[in-house]
């Protein structure tokens, strides 16, 4: 299936100048004309991710992503469902063994509601019930999701103020119940974001070859 990204901007680990060390963030069809290295189309219409871990960053110094983003930001009442979903793949892990596949990102916020890592083999999520809690609640979603394997992740947000993250992976199913949402979310606004996000810092001692890399299959987006 062809992945869509033409509504839909990359932040890249790219710097936007010689003098301007932060990230580059642009539309994903210029992004997948400049950068091919980065943000790569294959045969089969797929997208591929390339997040190395040495690079430029868009807040933390010395983190980098390759990641989708919705250009607008949305609140929670403007539809009853909101809904990321995402067929993908992790082909290659940092050193760390740890990259963000999904999040649901807050405007002008550093705590998003939510983060979905590929994490050692497994899924993991890190959610804040409520708006700028200090510390994430974590928890596992599906266990062994090998790398190179196929998983569906499905997250649903709802203006009854309810969060749910679905994910499968050959043949088994995740059950994480539904996490009800504080209040205090209800007048924030949203965007979702998706790919490759390394939540590490680099060093100079951080190799070249040290990045994570995905392929999305198929990628949908809707509020409804």
């Amino acid at each position: 299936m062809n992945v869509n990204i033409d509504n839909l901007n990359i932040a890249l680990p790219v710097a936007k100048s010689a003098s301007d060390p932060v990230a580059l963030e642009i539309p994903g069809l210029q992004a997948q004309a400049q950068y091919p290295e980065l943000v790569l189309r294959l045969p089969d219409g797929s997208l591929q991710l390339t997040a190395p871990t040495r690079g430029a960053s868009s807040k933390s110094p010395h983190r980098t992503r390759c990641e989708w983003k919705e250009p607008i930001h949305w609140s929670l009442s403007s539809a009853t469902e909101h809904v990321n979903h995402q067929l993908m793949k992790v082909t290659q892990v940092n050193s760390a063994q740890k990259v963000v596949v999904a999040q649901v990102h807050v405007k002008n916020d550093d705590s998003p509601l939510l983060k979905v890592f590929w994490q050692e083999g497994k899924l993991t999520l890190g959610f804040r019930q409520n708006f700028n809690q200090t510390a994430p609640v974590n928890s596992t979603v599906l266990d062994n999701v090998p790398l190179g394997a196929d998983f569906d992740i499905l997250v649903l947000v709802t203006s009854s103020l309810m969060l749910s993250v679905q994910a499968s992976c050959n043949g088994r199913t995740s059950s994480l119940l539904p996490m009800p949402l504080d209040a205090s979310w209800a007048v924030q606004t949203f965007n979702f974001h998706g790919g490759v996000y390394n939540p590490v810092d680099y060093s100079d001692a951080t190799l070249p070859t040290d990045a994570s890399v995905c392929v999305i299959k198929d990628l949908q987006i809707w509020h409804i």
